[in-house]
């Protein structure tokens, strides 16, 4: 039986050690703070990239949302918790003429490029409780949502069911390094602020508009976010930057103006110089592995990187895409 050590509690290092221990192997998480993690925050948007100008990113992407539903469905079946999962799609707002004519012609790529199975398509308005400059929106149906916080806690019910030791140390065996943003120069930490508001939305899609996603949650909640700072004087502090933020929101959206705002988040993202996943050998570490920089999709990710992790760890079999791998890897 293999034995692996996974330093890191956020969605990444969990998922990694998903996929390895349904796979047999003995799995020891070390992380001393999983409650500082960024998965632990509350919005939780798992948004496909556009369809188009195709890429190994956005193809590993497509894979990894098409696996979430089986995925989230096991979790909550060995952990008795619900992760807050739904395939919901999503609305997005159209701007301008010139932007409605690109959006139809990305609804032709998705056909394509979303081999039929989902669809992105130009919808009016109406009775959505959107408005847009063009009276149309987008909608998508690949577009999901998972209650980060819930999700995780779910993963690590039932992980530890399945086996999985969390411990303060390693038990030995090979390492596979997932702290977030705690390994610089390989990811930096960029802050995001988020907010949480008391609105039962649970059935409804979620919302793209002025670069902000909102996310109805399972819960009577609505997540707002997020900021994206690279300057900031404290990593999980909100401040005016999250009160604008919820102006913006209420501003776009009608129904958030009379929602509490029940809570305020902040917290730092992983994000690897590339913005793609930072998978494979550990560039620094000899005989290590790194599963790192989710940055704003690793909830998106997380299915399929556990995936490819596990082959490449267990069975040496390499799945990841070039663009992946830290220039300095073996």
């Amino acid at each position: 039986m293999a034995r692996i050590t996974v330093f890191g509690a956020g969605i990444f290092g969990l998922s990694v050690a998903w996929a390895l221990i349904r796979r047999g192997a003995r799995v020891t998480i070390v992380d001393p703070a999983p409650e500082r993690a960024a998965s632990r925050g509350i919005v939780g948007a798992l948004a496909p990239h556009v369809p188009e100008r195709w890429n190994e990113k956005k193809q590993f992407q497509f894979e990894s949302l098409e696996m979430a539903g089986d995925m989230w469905a096991e979790v909550a079946e060995i952990s008795g918790r619900d992760p807050g999962y739904a395939r919901t799609g999503r609305l997005q707002p159209i701007a301008d003429d010139a932007a409605l004519a690109l959006a139809h012609e990305r609804a032709a790529g998705a056909a394509d490029l979303w081999q039929g199975r989902y669809s992105w398509c130009v919808v009016p308005e109406a009775g959505t409780g959107l408005t847009s400059a063009t009276g149309w929106l987008i909608h998508d149906d690949l577009t999901a949502r998972v209650h980060p916080r819930q999700a995780t806690e779910a993963l690590t019910a039932a992980l530890s069911r399945l086996g999985a030791i969390f411990a303060q140390d390693s038990n030995g065996g090979t390492e596979i390094w997932a702290i977030g943003a705690s390994e610089p120069p390989l990811v930096a930490g960029i802050k995001g602020q988020a907010a949480l508001f008391q609105l039962d939305w649970r059935d409804r899609p979620q919302l793209f508009v002025d670069a902000l996603h909102v996310v109805p949650h399972g819960d009577g909640t609505v997540a707002v976010g997020s900021t994206t700072e690279r300057d900031f004087s404290s990593a999980d502090g909100t401040d005016a930057a999250l009160d604008a933020l919820v102006e913006r929101a209420r501003q776009h959206v009608p129904a958030l103006r009379d929602a509490p705002v029940i809570e305020r988040w902040a917290g730092l993202r992983p994000r690897a110089p590339s913005r793609a996943p930072l998978l494979g050998p550990h560039p620094q570490r000899p005989g290590a592995f790194i599963a790192n920089g989710g940055f704003k999709i690793g909830f998106g990710m997380a299915p399929k990187v556990g995936a490819v992790m596990a082959d490449l760890v267990l069975d040496g079999v390499d799945r990841i895409p070039g663009s992946f791998r830290s220039a300095g890897a073996a």
